[in-house]
Protein backbone atom coordinates (compact mmCIF):
# COMPACT_ATOMS: atom_id res chain seq x y z
CA UNK A 1 0.00 0.00 0.00
CA UNK A 2 2.82 2.43 0.89
CA UNK A 3 4.42 1.82 -2.55
CA UNK A 4 1.10 2.56 -4.28
CA UNK A 5 0.70 5.88 -2.33
CA UNK A 6 4.22 7.00 -3.26
CA UNK A 7 3.60 6.29 -6.97
CA UNK A 8 0.25 8.11 -6.79
CA UNK A 9 1.83 11.22 -5.20
CA UNK A 10 4.59 11.27 -7.79
CA UNK A 11 2.03 11.05 -10.60
CA UNK A 12 -0.04 13.93 -9.13
CA UNK A 13 3.11 16.00 -8.75
CA UNK A 14 4.01 15.38 -12.38
CA UNK A 15 0.56 16.52 -13.52
CA UNK A 16 0.84 19.72 -11.47
CA UNK A 17 4.32 20.43 -12.84
CA UNK A 18 3.25 19.93 -16.42
CA UNK A 19 0.11 21.98 -15.91
CA UNK A 20 2.14 24.93 -14.62
CA UNK A 21 4.62 25.04 -17.51
CA UNK A 22 3.17 27.22 -20.25
CA UNK A 23 4.39 26.30 -23.76
CA UNK A 24 6.28 23.32 -22.30
CA UNK A 25 6.09 21.31 -25.52
CA UNK A 26 7.32 24.16 -27.69
CA UNK A 27 10.23 24.95 -25.34
CA UNK A 28 11.35 21.33 -25.11
CA UNK A 29 11.32 20.40 -28.79
CA UNK A 30 14.76 19.42 -30.06
CA UNK A 31 15.34 21.24 -33.36
CA UNK A 32 17.91 18.60 -34.34
CA UNK A 33 15.38 15.75 -33.97
CA UNK A 34 12.17 16.87 -35.70
CA UNK A 35 8.96 14.89 -35.22
CA UNK A 36 8.37 14.87 -39.00
CA UNK A 37 10.70 14.96 -41.97
CA UNK A 38 10.51 16.56 -45.40
CA UNK A 39 8.90 14.17 -47.84
CA UNK A 40 11.91 13.82 -50.13
CA UNK A 41 14.08 12.48 -47.30
CA UNK A 42 12.09 9.24 -47.55
CA UNK A 43 12.89 8.84 -51.24
CA UNK A 44 16.36 7.21 -51.16
CA UNK A 45 15.35 4.64 -48.55
CA UNK A 46 12.34 3.53 -50.59
CA UNK A 47 14.37 3.22 -53.79
CA UNK A 48 17.17 1.27 -52.13
CA UNK A 49 14.84 -1.04 -50.22
CA UNK A 50 13.03 -2.04 -53.42
CA UNK A 51 16.19 -2.67 -55.40
CA UNK A 52 18.17 -4.35 -52.63
CA UNK A 53 15.33 -6.80 -52.05
CA UNK A 54 14.56 -7.60 -55.69
CA UNK A 55 18.25 -7.83 -56.68
CA UNK A 56 19.49 -9.84 -53.72
CA UNK A 57 21.11 -13.14 -54.61
CA UNK A 58 18.44 -14.93 -52.58
CA UNK A 59 15.47 -13.22 -54.25
CA UNK A 60 16.61 -12.03 -57.66
CA UNK A 61 19.22 -14.75 -57.96
CA UNK A 62 17.73 -17.93 -56.47
CA UNK A 63 14.01 -17.21 -56.97
CA UNK A 64 14.34 -15.20 -60.15
CA UNK A 65 17.38 -15.68 -62.34
CA UNK A 66 17.70 -19.40 -61.50
CA UNK A 67 14.00 -19.98 -62.25
CA UNK A 68 14.34 -17.99 -65.51
CA UNK A 69 17.43 -20.11 -66.25
CA UNK A 70 19.85 -17.21 -66.51
CA UNK A 71 21.80 -18.29 -63.41
CA UNK A 72 22.66 -21.75 -62.12
CA UNK A 73 24.33 -22.86 -58.91
CA UNK A 74 27.10 -25.36 -58.40
CA UNK A 75 26.28 -25.68 -54.70
CA UNK A 76 23.36 -24.94 -52.33
CA UNK A 77 20.79 -25.82 -54.97
CA UNK A 78 17.56 -26.04 -52.96
CA UNK A 79 16.07 -22.85 -54.40
CA UNK A 80 17.20 -23.74 -57.92
CA UNK A 81 15.33 -27.04 -57.44
CA UNK A 82 12.21 -25.13 -56.33
CA UNK A 83 12.58 -25.43 -52.57
CA UNK A 84 12.69 -21.76 -51.55
CA UNK A 85 13.55 -20.49 -48.09
CA UNK A 86 10.43 -19.33 -46.32
CA UNK A 87 12.44 -16.60 -44.60
CA UNK A 88 13.24 -15.08 -48.00
CA UNK A 89 9.61 -15.27 -49.11
CA UNK A 90 8.58 -13.53 -45.89
CA UNK A 91 11.31 -10.94 -46.39
CA UNK A 92 9.97 -9.98 -49.82
CA UNK A 93 6.47 -9.52 -48.38
CA UNK A 94 7.58 -7.52 -45.33
CA UNK A 95 10.08 -5.31 -47.17
CA UNK A 96 7.66 -4.30 -49.87
CA UNK A 97 4.74 -3.69 -47.52
CA UNK A 98 6.52 -2.24 -44.49
CA UNK A 99 9.17 -0.19 -46.28
CA UNK A 100 8.47 0.40 -49.97
CA UNK A 101 4.69 0.79 -49.88
CA UNK A 102 4.24 2.14 -46.34
CA UNK A 103 7.05 4.68 -46.65
CA UNK A 104 5.83 5.75 -50.08
CA UNK A 105 2.38 6.25 -48.58
CA UNK A 106 3.88 8.35 -45.78
CA UNK A 107 5.87 10.31 -48.38
CA UNK A 108 2.67 11.00 -50.31
CA UNK A 109 0.88 12.32 -47.19
CA UNK A 110 3.78 14.56 -46.18
CA UNK A 111 4.17 15.87 -49.74
CA UNK A 112 0.45 16.61 -49.82
CA UNK A 113 0.78 18.66 -46.63
CA UNK A 114 3.75 20.45 -48.21
CA UNK A 115 1.73 21.21 -51.34
CA UNK A 116 4.29 19.36 -53.47
CA UNK A 117 2.32 17.73 -56.28
CA UNK A 118 5.43 16.39 -58.01
CA UNK A 119 6.60 14.44 -54.97
CA UNK A 120 3.06 13.14 -54.46
CA UNK A 121 3.28 11.72 -57.99
CA UNK A 122 6.71 10.23 -57.30
CA UNK A 123 5.36 8.55 -54.16
CA UNK A 124 2.43 7.08 -56.08
CA UNK A 125 4.79 5.76 -58.77
CA UNK A 126 6.83 3.91 -56.15
CA UNK A 127 3.71 2.58 -54.43
CA UNK A 128 2.40 1.31 -57.76
CA UNK A 129 5.73 -0.38 -58.45
CA UNK A 130 5.65 -2.02 -55.01
CA UNK A 131 2.15 -3.39 -55.49
CA UNK A 132 2.93 -4.60 -59.01
CA UNK A 133 6.01 -6.45 -57.76
CA UNK A 134 4.04 -8.13 -54.97
CA UNK A 135 1.03 -9.14 -57.04
CA UNK A 136 3.25 -10.50 -59.81
CA UNK A 137 5.00 -12.88 -57.43
CA UNK A 138 2.14 -13.80 -55.06
CA UNK A 139 -1.07 -13.22 -57.06
CA UNK A 140 -3.98 -11.96 -54.93
CA UNK A 141 -2.64 -9.66 -52.20
CA UNK A 142 -3.84 -7.08 -49.67
CA UNK A 143 -4.36 -3.79 -51.50
CA UNK A 144 -7.48 -1.83 -50.55
CA UNK A 145 -6.85 -2.40 -46.81
CA UNK A 146 -3.08 -2.75 -46.91
CA UNK A 147 -2.28 0.76 -45.67
CA UNK A 148 -5.04 1.95 -43.36
CA UNK A 149 -4.61 4.15 -40.31
CA UNK A 150 -1.54 5.15 -38.34
CA UNK A 151 -1.17 1.72 -36.75
CA UNK A 152 -1.74 -0.25 -39.96
CA UNK A 153 -3.98 -3.26 -40.34
CA UNK A 154 -2.69 -6.74 -39.55
CA UNK A 155 -5.81 -8.47 -40.94
CA UNK A 156 -6.43 -6.87 -44.35
CA UNK A 157 -8.53 -8.58 -46.98
CA UNK A 158 -6.80 -9.95 -50.05
CA UNK A 159 -7.89 -8.25 -53.25
CA UNK A 160 -8.07 -10.16 -56.51
CA UNK A 161 -5.15 -9.59 -58.83
CA UNK A 162 -7.48 -7.96 -61.33
CA UNK A 163 -8.61 -5.49 -58.65
CA UNK A 164 -5.00 -4.82 -57.65
CA UNK A 165 -4.05 -4.04 -61.23
CA UNK A 166 -7.06 -1.76 -61.61
CA UNK A 167 -5.83 0.11 -58.54
CA UNK A 168 -2.28 0.26 -59.91
CA UNK A 169 -3.52 1.84 -63.14
CA UNK A 170 -5.43 4.47 -61.15
CA UNK A 171 -2.34 5.22 -59.05
CA UNK A 172 -0.18 5.67 -62.13
CA UNK A 173 -2.75 7.85 -63.88
CA UNK A 174 -2.79 10.11 -60.83
CA UNK A 175 1.01 10.07 -60.63
CA UNK A 176 1.38 11.09 -64.28
CA UNK A 177 -1.03 14.00 -63.77
CA UNK A 178 0.70 15.19 -60.57
CA UNK A 179 4.35 15.02 -61.61
CA UNK A 180 5.36 18.45 -62.88
CA UNK A 181 2.11 20.08 -61.73
CA UNK A 182 3.80 21.91 -58.84
CA UNK A 183 6.65 21.53 -56.40
CA UNK A 184 10.03 19.99 -57.06
CA UNK A 185 12.34 17.13 -56.12
CA UNK A 186 15.55 17.65 -54.15
CA UNK A 187 18.26 16.37 -56.48
CA UNK A 188 20.46 15.22 -53.60
CA UNK A 189 17.80 12.85 -52.28
CA UNK A 190 16.64 11.68 -55.69
CA UNK A 191 19.12 8.85 -56.25
CA UNK A 192 17.23 7.72 -59.35
CA UNK A 193 16.95 10.87 -61.49
CA UNK A 194 18.71 13.67 -59.60
CA UNK A 195 15.54 15.74 -59.29
CA UNK A 196 14.43 15.51 -62.94
CA UNK A 197 10.62 15.50 -62.76
CA UNK A 198 10.24 14.88 -66.50
CA UNK A 199 12.08 11.57 -66.17
CA UNK A 200 9.90 10.54 -63.24
CA UNK A 201 6.88 11.11 -65.48
CA UNK A 202 8.50 8.86 -68.08
CA UNK A 203 9.06 6.24 -65.38
CA UNK A 204 5.40 6.35 -64.33
CA UNK A 205 4.23 6.19 -67.96
CA UNK A 206 6.58 3.35 -68.92
CA UNK A 207 5.67 1.41 -65.78
CA UNK A 208 1.99 1.73 -66.71
CA UNK A 209 2.77 0.47 -70.23
CA UNK A 210 4.43 -2.63 -68.76
CA UNK A 211 1.56 -3.19 -66.32
CA UNK A 212 -0.98 -2.95 -69.14
CA UNK A 213 0.96 -5.46 -71.22
CA UNK A 214 1.15 -7.81 -68.27
CA UNK A 215 -2.63 -8.10 -68.18
CA UNK A 216 -3.16 -7.76 -71.94
CA UNK A 217 -4.18 -11.40 -72.18
CA UNK A 218 -7.03 -10.80 -69.72
CA UNK A 219 -8.18 -7.22 -70.37
CA UNK A 220 -8.72 -4.94 -73.35
CA UNK A 221 -5.86 -2.49 -72.95
CA UNK A 222 -5.36 -1.22 -76.50
CA UNK A 223 -6.77 2.29 -76.02
CA UNK A 224 -4.79 2.83 -72.82
CA UNK A 225 -1.56 1.69 -74.46
CA UNK A 226 -2.10 3.94 -77.46
CA UNK A 227 -2.84 6.88 -75.18
CA UNK A 228 0.56 6.44 -73.55
CA UNK A 229 2.27 6.34 -76.95
CA UNK A 230 0.38 9.43 -78.12
CA UNK A 231 1.21 11.37 -74.95
CA UNK A 232 4.92 11.00 -75.72
CA UNK A 233 6.09 10.45 -72.15
CA UNK A 234 7.60 6.97 -72.53
CA UNK A 235 11.34 6.30 -72.34
CA UNK A 236 13.13 7.74 -75.34
CA UNK A 237 16.59 6.34 -74.62
CA UNK A 238 18.64 4.50 -72.03
CA UNK A 239 19.19 7.83 -70.29
CA UNK A 240 15.51 7.81 -69.29
CA UNK A 241 15.21 4.30 -67.87
CA UNK A 242 14.44 3.75 -64.20
CA UNK A 243 17.57 2.28 -62.66
CA UNK A 244 19.47 2.73 -59.42
CA UNK A 245 23.19 3.04 -60.07
CA UNK A 246 24.83 1.52 -57.03
CA UNK A 247 27.93 2.88 -55.35
CA UNK A 248 31.37 1.30 -55.68
CA UNK A 249 31.80 -0.07 -52.16
CA UNK A 250 30.04 -2.32 -49.66
CA UNK A 251 27.41 -1.86 -48.16
CA UNK A 252 25.99 0.35 -50.92
CA UNK A 253 27.12 -1.74 -53.89
CA UNK A 254 25.01 -3.97 -56.11
CA UNK A 255 23.85 -7.07 -54.18
CA UNK A 256 25.43 -9.41 -56.75
CA UNK A 257 28.82 -7.84 -56.09
CA UNK A 258 28.29 -7.86 -52.34
CA UNK A 259 27.46 -11.58 -52.25
CA UNK A 260 29.63 -13.03 -55.00
CA UNK A 261 32.73 -10.82 -54.95
CA UNK A 262 32.84 -9.10 -51.56
CA UNK A 263 31.23 -12.06 -49.81
CA UNK A 264 33.23 -14.64 -51.84
CA UNK A 265 30.09 -16.67 -52.58
CA UNK A 266 30.98 -18.00 -56.02
CA UNK A 267 28.27 -20.66 -56.29
CA UNK A 268 26.16 -18.44 -58.58
CA UNK A 269 27.18 -19.27 -62.15
CA UNK A 270 25.67 -18.90 -65.62
CA UNK A 271 22.99 -21.28 -66.84
CA UNK A 272 23.50 -23.50 -69.87
CA UNK A 273 20.10 -22.43 -71.26
CA UNK A 274 21.26 -18.87 -71.95
CA UNK A 275 24.83 -19.85 -72.86
CA UNK A 276 23.55 -22.28 -75.48
CA UNK A 277 21.08 -19.74 -76.86
CA UNK A 278 23.64 -16.96 -77.18
CA UNK A 279 26.32 -19.25 -78.60
CA UNK A 280 23.94 -20.68 -81.23
CA UNK A 281 22.92 -17.17 -82.32
CA UNK A 282 26.45 -15.78 -82.32
CA UNK A 283 25.23 -13.15 -79.88
CA UNK A 284 28.05 -10.82 -78.73
CA UNK A 285 26.41 -10.43 -75.31
CA UNK A 286 27.71 -13.88 -74.36
CA UNK A 287 31.16 -12.43 -73.64
CA UNK A 288 29.51 -9.86 -71.36
CA UNK A 289 27.12 -12.18 -69.55
CA UNK A 290 29.69 -14.91 -68.84
CA UNK A 291 33.35 -15.35 -68.05
CA UNK A 292 35.33 -18.33 -69.28
CA UNK A 293 35.87 -21.50 -67.29
CA UNK A 294 39.17 -23.20 -66.48
CA UNK A 295 39.29 -24.62 -70.02
CA UNK A 296 38.98 -21.12 -71.51
CA UNK A 297 35.42 -21.83 -72.69
CA UNK A 298 31.96 -20.47 -72.08
CA UNK A 299 30.18 -23.31 -70.31
CA UNK A 300 26.90 -23.13 -68.45
CA UNK A 301 25.31 -25.51 -65.99
CA UNK A 302 21.78 -26.87 -66.42
CA UNK A 303 19.33 -25.97 -63.67
CA UNK A 304 19.22 -28.28 -60.68
CA UNK A 305 21.38 -31.29 -59.89
CA UNK A 306 22.75 -31.99 -56.46
CA UNK A 307 24.30 -29.57 -54.03
CA UNK A 308 27.65 -31.34 -53.89
CA UNK A 309 30.15 -30.13 -56.51
CA UNK A 310 31.28 -32.90 -58.81
CA UNK A 311 33.44 -33.43 -61.86
CA UNK A 312 30.59 -32.55 -64.21
CA UNK A 313 29.66 -29.12 -62.81
CA UNK A 314 31.87 -27.46 -60.23
CA UNK A 315 33.35 -24.12 -59.27
CA UNK A 316 36.03 -24.13 -61.97
CA UNK A 317 34.55 -25.87 -65.00
CA UNK A 318 31.33 -23.82 -65.10
CA UNK A 319 31.58 -20.25 -66.33
CA UNK A 320 31.13 -17.50 -63.76
CA UNK A 321 29.01 -14.44 -64.39
CA UNK A 322 30.81 -11.93 -66.55
CA UNK A 323 32.90 -9.20 -64.93
CA UNK A 324 30.41 -6.56 -66.12
CA UNK A 325 27.70 -8.18 -63.99
CA UNK A 326 29.94 -8.36 -60.94
CA UNK A 327 30.76 -4.66 -60.89
CA UNK A 328 29.72 -2.94 -57.65
CA UNK A 329 28.07 -0.13 -59.65
CA UNK A 330 25.92 -2.42 -61.81
CA UNK A 331 22.47 -0.77 -61.88
CA UNK A 332 19.37 -2.26 -60.34
CA UNK A 333 16.38 -1.82 -62.65
CA UNK A 334 12.79 -0.88 -61.98
CA UNK A 335 12.23 -0.99 -65.76
CA UNK A 336 14.71 -0.69 -68.62
CA UNK A 337 14.42 1.02 -71.97
CA UNK A 338 15.11 -2.27 -73.74
CA UNK A 339 12.24 -4.01 -71.95
CA UNK A 340 9.85 -1.18 -72.74
CA UNK A 341 10.74 -1.26 -76.45
CA UNK A 342 10.29 -5.04 -76.64
CA UNK A 343 6.85 -4.61 -75.08
CA UNK A 344 6.05 -1.89 -77.60
CA UNK A 345 7.10 -4.24 -80.40
CA UNK A 346 4.76 -6.88 -78.99
CA UNK A 347 1.94 -4.36 -78.69
CA UNK A 348 2.46 -3.27 -82.30
CA UNK A 349 2.43 -6.88 -83.56
CA UNK A 350 -0.88 -7.40 -81.76
CA UNK A 351 -2.33 -4.19 -83.17
CA UNK A 352 -2.62 -2.47 -79.80
CA UNK A 353 -0.55 0.57 -80.81
CA UNK A 354 0.55 2.32 -83.96
CA UNK A 355 4.13 2.21 -85.23
CA UNK A 356 6.27 -0.41 -86.94
CA UNK A 357 6.84 -3.43 -84.71
CA UNK A 358 10.21 -4.12 -86.31
CA UNK A 359 11.40 -0.60 -85.55
CA UNK A 360 10.58 -1.02 -81.87
CA UNK A 361 12.26 -4.45 -81.95
CA UNK A 362 15.50 -3.09 -83.40
CA UNK A 363 15.44 -0.17 -80.99
CA UNK A 364 15.14 -2.63 -78.11
CA UNK A 365 18.07 -4.71 -79.36
CA UNK A 366 20.23 -1.62 -79.73
CA UNK A 367 19.27 -0.47 -76.22
CA UNK A 368 20.39 -3.82 -74.80
CA UNK A 369 23.66 -3.72 -76.74
CA UNK A 370 24.31 -0.19 -75.53
CA UNK A 371 23.68 -1.06 -71.88
CA UNK A 372 25.96 -4.09 -72.10
CA UNK A 373 28.70 -1.98 -73.70
CA UNK A 374 29.02 -4.34 -76.64
CA UNK A 375 31.58 -2.94 -79.13
CA UNK A 376 29.71 -1.03 -81.83
CA UNK A 377 31.00 -3.15 -84.70
CA UNK A 378 29.88 -6.37 -82.99
CA UNK A 379 26.53 -4.87 -82.05
CA UNK A 380 25.88 -3.60 -85.56
CA UNK A 381 26.83 -6.92 -87.12
CA UNK A 382 24.43 -8.79 -84.85
CA UNK A 383 21.50 -6.38 -84.93
CA UNK A 384 21.65 -5.92 -88.71
CA UNK A 385 20.83 -9.60 -89.10
CA UNK A 386 17.72 -9.40 -86.90
CA UNK A 387 14.19 -8.70 -88.12
CA UNK A 388 10.73 -9.82 -87.18
CA UNK A 389 9.05 -12.53 -89.21
CA UNK A 390 5.69 -11.70 -90.79
CA UNK A 391 3.93 -14.57 -89.03
CA UNK A 392 2.40 -13.15 -85.84
CA UNK A 393 3.10 -16.16 -83.61
CA UNK A 394 6.71 -16.36 -84.79
CA UNK A 395 7.22 -12.62 -84.29
CA UNK A 396 5.84 -12.79 -80.75
CA UNK A 397 8.20 -15.66 -79.94
CA UNK A 398 11.14 -13.66 -81.33
CA UNK A 399 10.26 -10.63 -79.22
CA UNK A 400 9.72 -12.61 -76.02
CA UNK A 401 12.94 -14.57 -76.46
CA UNK A 402 14.98 -11.44 -77.05
CA UNK A 403 13.35 -9.76 -74.08
CA UNK A 404 14.30 -12.78 -71.95
CA UNK A 405 17.90 -12.42 -73.12
CA UNK A 406 17.97 -8.67 -72.44
CA UNK A 407 16.56 -9.14 -68.93
CA UNK A 408 19.71 -11.01 -67.85
CA UNK A 409 20.42 -10.43 -64.13
CA UNK A 410 17.00 -8.78 -63.66
CA UNK A 411 15.99 -12.06 -62.09
CA UNK A 412 12.42 -11.65 -60.89
CA UNK A 413 11.41 -9.63 -63.95
CA UNK A 414 12.97 -12.19 -66.31
CA UNK A 415 11.07 -15.00 -64.56
CA UNK A 416 7.86 -12.94 -64.60
CA UNK A 417 8.03 -12.19 -68.32
CA UNK A 418 8.81 -15.83 -69.02
CA UNK A 419 5.71 -16.83 -67.04
CA UNK A 420 3.64 -14.38 -69.08
CA UNK A 421 4.84 -15.37 -72.54
CA UNK A 422 6.15 -18.92 -72.17
CA UNK A 423 9.18 -18.09 -74.34
CA UNK A 424 11.75 -19.40 -74.74
CA UNK A 425 10.82 -23.02 -74.12
CA UNK A 426 12.46 -24.02 -70.83
CA UNK A 427 12.51 -27.42 -69.12
CA UNK A 428 12.13 -27.79 -65.34
CA UNK A 429 15.29 -28.13 -63.29
CA UNK A 430 16.90 -31.56 -62.97
CA UNK A 431 16.30 -33.37 -59.68
CA UNK A 432 13.67 -30.75 -58.88
CA UNK A 433 11.14 -30.91 -56.09
CA UNK A 434 8.40 -30.01 -58.62
CA UNK A 435 7.67 -31.15 -62.15
CA UNK A 436 7.32 -27.59 -63.46
CA UNK A 437 8.94 -24.19 -63.09
CA UNK A 438 7.21 -22.24 -60.29
CA UNK A 439 4.32 -19.95 -61.17
CA UNK A 440 4.40 -17.87 -57.98
CA UNK A 441 5.71 -17.56 -54.45
CA UNK A 442 3.61 -19.08 -51.70
CA UNK A 443 2.33 -16.65 -49.08
CA UNK A 444 4.42 -16.08 -45.94
CA UNK A 445 3.55 -18.76 -43.39
CA UNK A 446 2.65 -16.14 -40.77
CA UNK A 447 -0.32 -15.03 -42.87
CA UNK A 448 -2.10 -18.30 -42.07
CA UNK A 449 -1.76 -17.42 -38.40
CA UNK A 450 -2.36 -13.71 -37.98
CA UNK A 451 -4.70 -13.22 -40.95
CA UNK A 452 -6.19 -16.69 -41.21
CA UNK A 453 -9.71 -15.87 -42.41
CA UNK A 454 -8.56 -13.58 -45.20
CA UNK A 455 -5.70 -15.89 -46.13
CA UNK A 456 -8.12 -18.80 -46.47
CA UNK A 457 -10.50 -16.70 -48.56
CA UNK A 458 -7.65 -15.79 -50.91
CA UNK A 459 -6.59 -19.42 -51.28
CA UNK A 460 -10.19 -20.47 -51.92
CA UNK A 461 -10.44 -17.91 -54.71
CA UNK A 462 -7.01 -18.20 -56.29
CA UNK A 463 -6.15 -21.83 -55.70
CA UNK A 464 -3.89 -23.84 -53.46
CA UNK A 465 -1.12 -21.85 -51.78
CA UNK A 466 1.73 -23.57 -53.56
CA UNK A 467 4.40 -22.67 -56.10
CA UNK A 468 2.61 -24.18 -59.09
CA UNK A 469 -0.77 -22.45 -58.81
CA UNK A 470 -1.04 -20.03 -61.76
CA UNK A 471 -1.88 -16.44 -60.96
CA UNK A 472 -4.72 -14.56 -62.72
CA UNK A 473 -2.84 -13.10 -65.69
CA UNK A 474 -1.27 -16.49 -66.43
CA UNK A 475 -4.61 -18.27 -66.89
Amino acid sequence: MKRFKIITMLFIGLLVTVGCDKDFEEINQDPNNPTSVPSDLLLPGIIRAAQNQSNSTFTGGDMGACWAQHFAKVQYNDEARYIPRQSVISGVWSTYYAVVIADADAMYNIAEAEGNSTLMGVALTLQAYGYSFLTDVYGDIPFSEAITGDEGNITPIYDSQQAVYTGIFAMLDQAISLIGAGGSIDGTNDILYGGDAAKWKKFASSLKFRALMRVSGKMNVSSDLQALVTAGNLFGSNDDEAKLIYLDANPSANPLYESIVYGTRGEWKINSAIVDRLAFDGDPRLAVYAGKNDADEYRGKPSGYSDVPNDDYNYTNVSPLGDFYLEPTLPGFFISNAELKFLMAEAAVNGYITGAANDYFIEALNASMEFNEVPSADATAYVSGQFLQSNTATALEQIATQNWIALFSQGVEAWTEWRRTGYPALSPAAEADLNQIPSRYNYPTIENSINKANYEAAVAGQGADNLTTPIWWMN
